[in-house]
Formats: structure tokens, C-alpha cells, sequence
């Protein structure tokens, strides 16, 4: 029986893994790591109410089997450049190390479709650095989700991200080959994916997200 580890229980893709994990009968305790108290319960639950402005509290806290890092923000919930970074890629980065020192075995983390260390906007820029760093840690296995527009029921409406949703989805049919990537993807099939990598003896390490699909397919 495994413990896993969820940051980022409460968000779209957090929570199809919260209530998978849930069902998963090689998981006995779920350990999630949140700022608030969450309206569920269940016998394997730990919640742990997060520090997440000093980490080190909990580094002990940190073990466990699987780690999984679903946490995102935006530039309009997070205005502040400096704050804006520390989310996007010094946290993910961190807890990954305690991860590491803490002997967990696997880190699966949410990243983006077309992360780039060089690239220009912060957004794809920090996504790339955080890959880079994961890599560096040398986990037993190590997943990296590449998802495109992720598609499932938010708590939080963002009219921009709605329009990009509908357009790619109009399109969809026409992302072809190399643009397979490119399709939007149902939340729910990274979450299932992620869980299946996690108990898998797959060796590979990024995952676009077409690739993903087929994953959470087979």
C-alpha cells in the first residue's frame, strides 16, 4: 500500500486526482497539502493546513510514495512578478527537493505545452526552468505533463481562456501529426494519466498532450 501526495487537491486537475486516488486500492493514505480546511472527508485522508510562504515547516510532512504537483496560479490572481515566480517555479521546485531528500519515489508535475526555459513570457519560461530543475533531482520516476487547453468544470471563469478553449476545439480536427499536441485535453485524463504513470515501469519522462491521452486511454 502506497501514500501519495497532492499539491494542489483543490484545483481542476488536483481534484479528479483527490477523488481518484480515493477509489485507488493501492493507496491507503492520501496526504494533501492546502491552505484551507476542504469539505470532504475520507478515512484515508491526512490534510495538512499549509504554510505555503515557508515551506520548511512541513519538509517533514513531505513523504511519502508518490508526489503529485498540480499547483498553478494566474498574473491576475498573482499581479506581483515576485510572487507571481515564486508560485510558478520556486515552489514546485522546492518541494520537489524536499520530495527528494525525503527518498520519494515518484514526481509527477503539471507543466505546460510548449514549455521553454528561453522562452520570452514568464508563464511558458518558468514551466521550462522547473522541468529542467525536476530533471536535475533524479527521481525514480519522473513525470512531466505537457497538457494543452484542459478542459473541465472550473471554480473560477476566465472569459479569455473560454475563447482560446472554443477556438482550439473548433479547430481541433485540422491538429494533425506533430500538432496532435495541440488538442484540447478533459482535466480528468491528466489526473488518470499521472496515477498511471506513477505505478508504471515507464521510462519516459515528458509527456505532450496527446501523449497524455493515450496514457490515460490504455
Amino acid at each position: 500500500m502506497k501514500t501519495a501526495l497532492i499539491f494542489g487537491s483543490s484545483g481542476l486537475i488536483g481534484g479528479h486526482l483527490l477523488n481518484i486516488l480515493i477509489q485507488n486500492n493501492s493507496y491507503n493514505k492520501i496526504k494533501i497539502f492546502v491552505r484551507e480546511q476542504p469539505d470532504i472527508n475520507d478515512s484515508k485522508l491526512e490534510i495538512i493546513k499549509t504554510d505555503f510562504i515557508n515551506l520548511k515547516k512541513h519538509a517533514e510532512d513531505i513523504k511519502g510514495d508518490d508526489c503529485f504537483f498540480c499547483i498553478g496560479t494566474t498574473k491576475k490572481n498573482s499581479p506581483s512578478k515576485d510572487e507571481y515566480k515564486r508560485i510558478e517555479r520556486d515552489m514546485p521546485v522546492e518541494i520537489a527537493e524536499f520530495a527528494k531528500a525525503n527518498s520519494v519515489n515518484s514526481f509527477l508535475y503539471v507543466s505546460s505545452g510548449f514549455a521553454d526555459p528561453k522562452n520570452s513570457g514568464a508563464y511558458l519560461k518558468y514551466k521550462g526552468e522547473v522541468e529542467e530543475e525536476l530533471k536535475k533531482l533524479n527521481f525514480s520516476k519522473l513525470g512531466i505533463m505537457r497538457p494543452s487547453f484542459l478542459l473541465g468544470n472550473r471554480k473560477e471563469k476566465r472569459f479569455g481562456e473560454k475563447i482560446g478553449i472554443f477556438l482550439f476545439k473548433l479547430f481541433s480536427p485540422l491538429f494533425l501529426g506533430p500538432l496532435k499536441k495541440m488538442k484540447p485535453i478533459q482535466s480528468e485524463k491528466v489526473a488518470q494519466a499521472m496515477i498511471k504513470l506513477s505505478n508504471s515501469d515507464s521510462t519516459k519522462t515528458v509527456f505532450e498532450s496527446n501523449e497524455i491521452v493515450e496514457v490515460a486511454n490504455n
